[in-house]
């Protein structure tokens, strides 16, 4: 069963021209057109964070080096610990 909804998109005017230019050389309506690129959008998967170190500096003279890794154990011992 396919269901379909009206919806109202607010489009940037100069991306909307070219989608529309697009459509007609396709010979496609620009509804297909956007379905098509959210389609082919949410096929993708999300990008990955690129890797970073994080440099602190506290109570001792050097800098402490953070990587992604000790945070993750962190937020995760922090959502054991919270009541509910």
């Amino acid at each position: 069963m396919l269901i379909r909804m009206r919806t109202t998109l607010v489009l940037d005017d100069e991306l909307l021209r070219e989608a529309k230019l697009r459509a007609i050389e396709r010979d496609v309506t620009l509804s297909e057109m956007v379905n098509e690129a959210l389609r082919e959008s949410l096929r993708k998967p999300p990008g990955q964070a690129p890797p970073f170190t994080l440099v602190t500096y506290g109570g001792r003279s050097e800098p402490s080096r953070h990587e992604p890794a000790d945070f993750k154990v962190i937020l995760e011992a922090d959502e054991r610990e919270r009541p509910g």
